[in-house]
């Protein structure tokens, strides 16, 4: 059981610096740090948004962004870590 605890710990812990890498490249893009005409950086962009949108789009209609800031991703970490802690101590402890 530990084994099953420990890859699902690694994917969360996976998914959770795409959650970073897709937040700072919406934040490239918007400051026009990288062109988005660029075929890799169009790749790069749309892999990190279909990742990352399908755990993020059911947050952004419960949470609203406050001042125009996003603060789904940030949510969204918050709680993979709550999830991946409890199955360390629930899962593993016993």
């Amino acid at each position: 059981m530990q084994s099953l605890v420990v890859l699902v710990s690694t994917v969360i812990e996976i998914y959770v610096w795409l959650l970073i890498a897709n937040a700072i490249m919406s934040w490239l893009i918007a400051f026009n740090v990288i062109n988005t005409q660029n075929q890799f950086v169009s790749t790069v962009g749309q892999f990190l948004y279909r990742i990352t949108e399908p755990l993020l789009r059911p947050l952004r209609q419960i949470i609203p962004s406050i001042g125009g800031l996003d603060v789904t991703p940030i949510v969204l970490i918050l709680l993979l870590y709550f999830i991946r802690n409890l199955m360390w101590e629930f899962l593993v402890a016993y």
